[in-house]
């Protein structure tokens, strides 16, 4: 037993470093400017700190949080069904619905569902 877990350290040791080497041999070890910079949210580090925010990515972004939260928030009430009144969830759930559709009146209404302008 002993001789098997020696065994199979050894194996994957081997496996590791073999991986490690071919990494460091691969083509992909040559740096490219657009490649090895972050990006996030749109943004170019190497560009003036000072750029404009965009109103519309703020607000899709804003829009996009408030349906998740609002999944998280649906989801579990599939298993509250099994021990609640199923009036009382029918209302709850209707009510959470509508408040979430006069959200999203709203927002349609505001414009900030329009990507094109």
């Amino acid at each position: 037993m002993k001789n098997l877990i020696n065994l199979s350290i050894m194996i994957l040791t081997i496996l590791l470093l073999l991986i490690l080497i071919l990494n460091m041999i691969s083509k992909k070890t040559f740096y490219d400017r657009e490649k090895s910079s972050p990006f996030e949210c749109g943004f170019d580090p190497k560009n003036m700190a000072r750029m404009p925010f965009s109103l519309q990515f703020f607000l899709i972004a804003l829009i996009f949080v408030i349906f998740d939260i609002e999944l998280t928030l649906l989801l579990p009430t599939i298993s509250i069904t099994m021990i609640s009144d199923i009036t009382n969830m029918t209302f709850t759930l209707n009510i959470f619905i509508i408040i979430l559709g006069i959200g999203l009146f709203h927002e349609q209404n505001q414009g900030s569902l329009n990507w094109m302008k």
